[in-house]
């Protein structure tokens, strides 16, 4: 994800004000009798084989190593078309792909035509490659599925595995009961969304360019929405992903004739560098509001019984109110979401010890307000910087499409609700804007309005699905598979 996507509420984001507490204490009361607790999850599971059967392809491919350095995409792909073809499903269902020169990155397009041609297909959208682990910096084995007090331990035990096995799962499910869906249904596996550098394929964005009409639908379910666990268990919201910035990367750049270190110089370019990012440091982008995050604003600040939320509920109405921005941009999560940020991640100089720096460059991270452009992102570093001898680059990174938001769609989110309603009582559904990125952006070339759908949350306690020792608990990977399941059904049929 994720994000990776930053969700409002997700456990990687340092806060000001942790003002999601108050929101998870708010409906504890309400919804703590229904929680499961986490030995609850595995004592069920004795109980129900279609758990087993999952929990088996699960294992199946999280153990299954897909990191781009020595992973293998295609044989995960492999894998699952396998399963999907001893429930039943034909070859001509099942798209194995492999992008030309990169034998590893293949992935999986499952296509199950609908009995209704005139009905929107729906496309289950995730990724089966995971961000790199080392052994010697986890506690466990990171590619062995390891499941201990309630948890599951591996990488992608969360991001994106869970989901793309659920999804799997779910079809399997519906061979094994006879369902037929009204719509077609399109699962599309790839590779390539953790990437950060040239050297790595997408292979959503291969798919879309190359093999756009397997991808073609109305509509997509993706990685981004969830949550994090409720002090009393389960989810505090169910956040529904709808919109999220966008990633570019610039690099500042100054050069000098150098010299010897003997013979200091005013226009030293590591010391230009260092201006240049000194004024960076203090640049603030203008608040950049849409119907997501006013949405968002209004709902979550709805929640809260403070002035934080009353402020949060003040800008919604009125994004112009300054007084209101003040408090809820105090927030650093809350900042990072309604407006561009761009921050030095990256810096090298010099070449020798003893000689003046000829080059001084730093790598600067953006992540652009859905609305705006990488181009006006770069004008107002420019404007900034102020310095005709910083030169303001594009950077080799492979970037992503940008970003364009999914509509607030009542057709999707209403039975979002209405379904987390039955699995999670209590908990509140609310659009969100992630600060990070999916594979959402490259769906928007096609123009398919995307969803990050709830039911899988997150922890508070681990380093996040990109740190060490990623676990997903057996509640939240077990309950979000029913509620994913009778979700992805309902739209199947509807």
């Amino acid at each position: 994800m994720r994000p990776q996507m930053a969700h409002p509420v997700h456990p990687r984001l340092n806060r000001k004000h942790d003002w999601m507490k108050c929101i998870s204490l708010r409906i504890m009361v309400t919804a703590a009798m229904a929680f499961q607790p986490l030995a609850a999850a595995a004592q069920e599971t004795a109980s129900r084989p279609d758990r087993a059967a999952f929990l088996d392809l699960y294992k199946e491919l999280v153990e299954t190593n897909t990191t781009s350095s020595v992973g293998d995409c295609t044989k995960a792909a492999g894998q699952i078309a396998a399963r999907l073809r001893s429930a039943g499903f034909a070859d001509r269902d099942l798209t194995l792909y492999v992008p030309p020169d990169r034998p590893r990155d293949g992935g999986l397009v499952v296509t199950w035509p609908g009995s209704n041609a005139k009905a929107p297909a729906m496309l289950l959208l995730a990724h089966i490659d995971v961000v790199e682990a080392k052994r010697e910096d986890w506690v466990r084995e990171p590619f062995k599925l390891i499941e201990e007090g309630g948890y599951f331990y591996a990488r992608g035990a969360s991001d994106d595995k869970a989901q793309a096995a659920i999804f799997s799962d779910t079809l399997i499910r519906w061979k094994q009961k006879g369902v037929q869906p009204r719509r077609t249904v399109k699962l599309a596996l790839t590779c390539g969304e953790e990437g950060t550098n040239e050297r790595v394929l997408n292979g959503a964005g291969w798919l879309v360019d190359n093999r756009p009409e397997l991808m073609k639908a109305g509509f997509a379910f993706n990685e981004g929405g969830g949550g994090r666990t409720a002090p009393g268990g389960g989810p505090d919201t169910l956040g529904v992903q709808v919109a999220q910035k966008s990633p570019r990367n610039f690099v500042l750049e100054v050069t000098n004739p150098g010299g010897h270190s003997s013979q200091p110089r005013p226009d030293n370019a590591i010391y230009r560098l260092a201006a240049a990012l000194t004024k960076l440091s203090t640049l603030q982008f203008p608040l950049h509001l849409n119907p997501v995050s006013q949405a968002f604003l209004a709902q979550a600040g709805a929640l809260r019984k403070d002035e934080f939320g009353a402020a949060m509920v003040r800008l919604a109405k009125d994004p112009g109110d300054a007084a209101a921005a003040g408090i809820v941009t105090s927030d650093l999560s809350l900042n990072a979401i309604l407006r561009t940020t761009c921050v030095a991640t990256l810096a090298q100089a010099g070449h020798a010890a003893n000689a003046l720096p000829q080059r001084a460059t730093a790598g600067i991270n953006c992540r652009i307000a859905p609305g705006e452009t990488a181009d006006q992102t770069r004008a107002a570093i420019e404007k900034a910087i102020a310095d005709p001898e910083v030169k303001v680059l594009r950077s080799a990174i492979q970037e992503r499409p940008v970003a364009e938001a999914a509509p607030l769609d009542p057709a999707i989110l209403k039975p979002i609700a209405t379904i987390g309603a039955k699995h999670f009582p209590g908990v509140p559904v609310i659009p969100t804007q992630s600060t990070g990125a999916t594979d959402a952006t490259y769906l928007s070339k096609l123009g398919i309005p995307t969803y990050g759908i709830p039911g899988l949350w997150n922890d508070p306690a681990t380093a996040g699905t990109h740190g060490l020792n990623e676990r997903i608990s057996a509640d939240a990977l077990y309950r979000g598979r029913d509620y994913i399941y009778d979700l992805v059904t309902y739209f199947a049929l509807h």
